[in-house]
């Protein structure tokens, strides 16, 4: 029972996206990899609802180690622009798969 995202409204609301190279189904090494392939994952997402990454407002990252947060904010600074979405950012134990990072987004058209 997995929906990649949900429309409500003029929001949608994406599931956390690990970093799963859908072309290859593995998960590349590394904070940084992985947190562009999650961030890709959304892109993908926001592209199939007709939106870009412009229209998210609010993100979740979860990461396993918290010592991996300025890795993954320099990839997540070059992937959103100015005005950045709110984010909250938490260590999580267990990210399936045995991933270093999860991120989820809502976004809102228009």
């Amino acid at each position: 029972p997995y929906s990649q995202a949900v429309r409500a409204g003029g929001f949608l609301f994406t599931s956390g996206q690990i970093p799963v190279d859908p072309a290859a189904g593995d998960i590349p090494a590394g904070i940084k990899a992985q947190a562009q392939q999650s961030l890709d994952n959304i892109a993908a997402i926001l592209a199939q609802a007709g939106l870009d990454r412009s229209a998210v407002v609010k993100t979740t990252v979860f990461l396993k180690d918290m010592n991996d947060f300025a890795a993954m904010n320099e990839v997540y600074a070059e992937f959103f622009t100015e005005p950045y979405p709110a984010r909250a950012a938490f260590q999580a134990a267990g990210i399936p798969k045995g991933a270093l990072v999860e991120i989820e987004c809502v976004a809102v058209k228009g």
